[in-house]
């Protein structure tokens, strides 16, 4: 009687237990705004000292202008078994003035303004011929001996006394 009661039981438990690995997992990246956040910057007022005193060092620097800063944070989710997406970027792009160092620009970026990146699988070509399997298996074979021929003392150096 009491197999017949936990059989039901146990099947609601699997249940719960196989549907609770289908919920999705949300992975936080980048930048935490935690006590300040960096769209709150004000323009003409923050300099880069006040910047990195309320936010911290920036997630990065433009290549070409130091004073182009960037502060990036990306929610990423993952459910099941397929590939994870973003789901939530933010970025925030602080410009200063050259002179004076002062913010000169606040910008908002987000998932929508991002663009898809084809990526080109081609191979650089090498010079020479290419190799077929055989001839690297065989290639070598002519070129070293099995047996050596120069009597080398252990610790000598070589080519010379």
């Amino acid at each position: 009687m009491i197999r017949r009661a936990a059989a039901p039981l146990c099947a609601l438990l699997a249940a719960t237990a196989l549907a609770s690995g289908c919920a999705p997992t949300n992975v936080y990246q980048g930048y935490q705004a935690i006590e300040a956040k960096p769209a709150d910057t004000q323009v003409g007022v923050d300099t880069k000292s006040t910047v990195t005193a309320k936010l911290g060092t920036p997630s990065a620097v433009s290549t070409f202008d130091p004073n182009v800063w960037f502060y990036i944070s990306q929610v990423t989710q993952t459910q099941s078994f397929y590939l994870p997406r973003a789901v939530r970027r933010d970025i925030v792009v602080l410009t200063f003035d050259k002179g004076t160092e002062t913010v000169a620009k606040v910008d908002r970026l987000s998932l929508k303004d991002g663009r898809v990146i084809a990526y080109n699988g081609r191979e650089t070509p090498t010079r020479g011929r290419e190799l077929t399997f055989i001839e690297q298996l065989l290639g070598s074979l002519g070129n070293s001996s099995l047996l050596n021929n120069q009597d080398i003392t252990p610790g000598q150096r070589p080519g010379g006394p």
